[in-house]
């Protein structure tokens, strides 16, 4: 079937469309905005996007984003080195941050087990977790995975693998919604559930 936009928005479309999230309405209202704004708003959000990809990596010690070898939080000598959180994605170290609660360091798995989607250990830096434990002295890790199935499988398996080690192994309380993500929580929601946080029976 012949689409009815020109070969470049049709493109455009197509790209918009492969993003988390937009379906092909928003694709068609975001290609369409960006059609209607002058040049230079157009070129702006090309730049930042080409310049996020070129600058911006994975902090080669716990995974967040980072803009050089080490992200922000693990640049910041002022931080617990001995308690680490372990978070899914580094858009859930902007929620933890958020509840001003924490001032440990962090780990990100970058992503959750999930045998439907084909994403078992081997697939997320738990490898990399284990082998931080002992180097920096790590006394206590929180487990602030999703409270959803994939993420509380992850923080199953995570207990299992640390509690042998003789580390206090917490999970945040269930003041999160089960089935929620933590992006969406509130910030005084996530304090308490971060305060509330359990040991995990391995």
């Amino acid at each position: 079937m012949t689409s009815p936009y020109e070969a470049p928005v049709q493109k455009l479309l197509d790209e918009l469309g492969r993003l988390p999230g937009v379906g092909p309405k928003s694709a068609q209202r975001i290609a369409f905005y960006l059609m209607k704004a002058a040049p230079e708003d157009a070129n702006r959000l090309a730049r930042a996007i080409v310049e996020a990809k070129d600058r911006v990596s994975w902090c080669r010690r716990c995974f967040n984003f980072a803009e050089g070898e080490l992200c922000v939080y693990c640049r910041d000598d002022r931080r617990d080195a001995t308690v680490l959180c372990v978070v899914e994605e580094p858009r859930d170290i902007v929620a933890v941050e958020r509840t001003q609660e924490f001032r440990g360091r962090y780990h990100v798995l970058l992503g959750a087990i999930s045998p439907i989607e084909g994403v078992g250990p081997e697939q997320l830096r738990i490898k990399e977790l284990l082998a931080r434990i002992p180097a920096e002295g790590v006394e206590e890790v929180i487990l602030a995975t999703n409270p959803n199935i994939e993420g509380e499988a992850t923080a199953m398996y995570l207990a299992r693998l640390l509690k042998p080690q003789g580390l206090r192994v917490t999970r945040i309380a269930s003041g999160l919604p089960v089935g929620g993500d933590l992006e969406y929580a509130d910030e005084v929601t996530l304090g308490r559930a971060l305060e509330g946080r359990r040991e995990v029976e391995a």
